[in-house]
């Protein structure tokens, strides 16, 4: 079941959701939105002609870090790997959803491609995978509101939760965007 915003108070309350930093007029009826971070992760395509899958590819996407008022400009057609200003930590019991603001999709900007669902027992700030499918270039801002969390109630608490030995969880307590680690996956 989806949580309410009184839910998702009570849950935050009781330990159940940890967001920090947690800003109170961010709760909206069934989400909470999240801000934008400064540290982004961009393809090096004059090192690399492909990526395989397979393989680790050694500075296959380079750091760029944006200063308070400075943008970034996300070009037609680009994709990049940014993170939430906020940390997310789930129990259990609880899962979570990221999406994108309706206003800005309404620019193009797509803030995931298909890593949208937030684990129960994730513990970081979560990657953002960033494209603009619109004509024209898209600014982003340090802090500016780039996407929501909606949190929903397991059936009962999971057995083994993200970040759990043996289930391969890559990115659990990430601070920064990560890039791709589906080299490491044993039965690709």
């Amino acid at each position: 079941m989806l949580l309410s915003d009184k839910s998702i108070r009570e849950a935050i309350k009781a330990g159940k959701i940890v967001i920090k930093p947690f800003f109170e007029d961010c709760v909206q009826p069934s989400s909470i939105d999240i801000h934008l971070d400064n540290k982004f992760l961009l393809f090096n395509k004059s090192k690399h002609g492909i990526i395989d899958v397979k393989q680790k590819q050694e500075g296959l996407m380079m750091p760029v870090e944006i200063k308070d008022n400075e943008p970034f400009i996300l070009h037609p057609g680009e994709f990049i790997l940014g993170s939430t200003l906020e940390s997310v930590k789930l129990s259990s019991d609880i899962a979570g959803r990221i999406e994108g603001k309706s206003s800005l999709g309404r620019l193009g900007l797509l803030i995931h491609s298909t890593a949208g669902f937030i684990d129960p027992g994730w513990e970081g700030n979560l990657t953002l995978e960033l494209s603009n499918v619109s004509p024209l270039p898209i600014t982003l801002y340090y802090k500016m509101k780039i996407g929501q969390v909606s949190f929903v109630n397991m059936s009962t608490p999971v057995d083994r939760p993200y970040g759990s030995k043996g289930l391969g969880s890559h990115y659990q307590g990430q601070k920064v965007p990560v890039a791709s680690k589906f080299h490491e996956d044993t039965r690709t």
